[in-house]
């Protein structure tokens, strides 16, 4: 028997296979409004002029083991992701309540390991490789490990959203999302003037308080840096984008030196003390004397001098076992043993390979699932059944079966579209959403988000490595949305009556 087609939830179209303006969501009226009266060529010139600006400023990125070597620009499409401020509050509530859970998540593991003793999270969680045993009992600011959390959602229908993933270690895209934004602010200018959307260019402000209050006790006036491996690094643009924005040093492992329990920093007028370090580095590399002997983009000393309170680092050595994606599977129980509340946002409903009875039902309907590996990202080291050749699940089994506890595997799911710009027109594409969520002595984040979308007709793959494409999120804010329901009712009935 031919399987069906799934059904995806179009978050424009109430209708998609009779697409018009009376069955455009509620929300997406007055877009589609102004949207109709725009012919593609235009829309087409727009999104050409913003690549142009896009190349012009440096907004590009590496791919890691690609031969060429070549910069590459991500795709921007111009047409926007719109979400209601009732919609946007209950994600922004979920993603706050998450990361609130992981930072003491985090802070217990390398305690008293309360969650462990209480049988709610596996003892081989400290076998980890993202776990460091050298932060065991190290008290940190305000204990805040993840000062800058991406937590990843999907959308599977009008009121479901799922967590995907969770990203503590060094999450990227943020600049993506405000450089989004003014690109349509400078694109469609007449937009803006007609609604109110939500501001996300407060976000950097935002980033420098919290990263400031999360200084060493007694320290005044902070003095904030960002770290980076250098130009050479898949998201350079970000890390010197964000200095700037913040007003900062962007600073790489050899501007720094440690001398009695403190960082300095080079600079003309000689030695400067460095009090908070956003590092865009990956733990392996922060530090030679105690991680890679190897690594040239650290600071010689640097833990020390973090483990003796001299510094802060934003986010905390040893996050990254908060994100592994076998981690990702308790976090619904530690919102309920941490807080006492039930989750507000659910997970993908997610099958341990490690488990005997996982492991089976995963190798019998390997072609209907995605298999991830547990430390992976980027959208490698993943299989999406569906899509696979027989070669690839055949391949892939093996990898499974040799090593179990590697993988985690999740139903397909039925991703929601949104309206893109493609050669043939306007068309629906598959997208995610990451907020940023930034802790300090307070959990806040901006009204807004990272939207990826798979710029390939059936392609479920957002990643921008794999080929995916970025979005601006428009989140609505209550006046508004009313204002704009009441104009589209308007333009509506005047067409009628015409």
């Amino acid at each position: 028997m031919q399987k069906s087609a799934p059904t995806f939830f179009d978050e424009m179209q109430l209708n998609v296979e009779n697409a018009n303006m009376l069955n455009v969501r509620e929300i997406y009226s007055a877009y589609q409004q102004w949207l109709s009266r725009i012919p593609h060529d235009l829309l087409d010139s727009k999104r050409q002029e913003a690549e142009v600006l896009f190349r012009r400023v440096g907004i590009t990125f590496n791919v890691y083991g690609d031969d060429d070597g070549a910069e590459r620009l991500i795709p921007f499409d111009v047409v926007p992701r719109i979400l209601a401020a009732k919609e946007w509050a209950h994600l922004s509530a979920g993603a706050i309540q998450r990361v609130r859970a992981l930072n003491m998540f985090l802070h217990d593991i390398y305690h008293q390991q309360e969650i462990i003793k209480a049988g709610i999270v596996p003892a081989n969680i400290l076998t980890n490789a993202q776990y460091r045993p050298e932060m065991f009992g190290v008290d940190v600011p305000q204990q805040v490990y993840a000062h800058i959390a991406g937590i990843d959602l999907v959308r599977t229908s009008e009121s479901q959203f799922y967590v995907l993933e969770d990203n503590l270690r060094t999450p990227s895209g943020v600049s993506y999302m405000l450089e989004d934004r003014k690109m349509m602010m400078r694109l469609f200018p007449d937009l803006f003037r007609r609604y109110a959307i939500a501001p996300v260019d407060h976000y950097p402000q935002m980033l420098l308080k919290n990263l400031r209050a999360v200084a060493q006790t007694g320290i005044q006036d902070p003095t904030v840096v960002v770290l980076s491996p250098g130009a050479y690094n898949s998201a350079y643009f970000e890390h010197a984008f964000l200095a700037q924005q913040m007003g900062v040093e962007l600073v790489e492992g050899q501007d720094l030196f440690v001398r009695n329990n403190a960082v300095y920093m080079r600079s003309t007028l000689g030695p400067q003390r460095v009090d908070v370090i956003y590092r865009r580095i990956d733990d392996d590399y922060l530090d030679p004397l105690v991680f890679n002997a190897n690594s040239m983009l650290g600071v010689p000393g640097l833990l020390s001098v973090y483990r003796n309170g001299g510094v802060t680092l934003a986010n905390a050595v040893g996050t990254g076992v908060a994100d592994d994606k076998a981690t990702y599977i308790h976090v619904p129980a530690m919102i309920q043993f941490y807080l006492g509340e039930t989750p507000i946002l659910e997970n993908v409903p997610t099958y341990e390979l490690s488990k005997e009875e996982d492991l089976a039902y995963t190798l019998a309907h390997l072609d209907e699932l995605v298999v991830k590996e547990v430390q992976g990202s980027g959208g490698y080291g993943m299989l999406v059944g569906p899509a696979a050749s027989k070669q690839e699940l055949d391949e892939f089994r093996i990898r499974i079966v040799s090593s179990p506890a590697n993988y985690i595997a999740q139903p397909t799911l039925a991703l929601s579209t949104c309206p893109t710009l493609v050669e043939a027109g306007i068309a629906p594409r598959h997208v995610d959403l990451r907020p940023f969520v930034l802790s300090g002595k307070t959990v806040t984040l901006v009204p807004g988000a990272l939207c990826r979308v798979a710029m390939k007709e059936g392609s479920l793959v957002v990643n921008s490595s794999q080929g995916g494409g970025t979005k601006d999120t428009w989140v609505l804010e209550d006046e508004l949305e009313e204002k704009v329901t009441t104009k589209a009712k308007v333009s509506k009935l005047e067409e009628a009556i015409c």
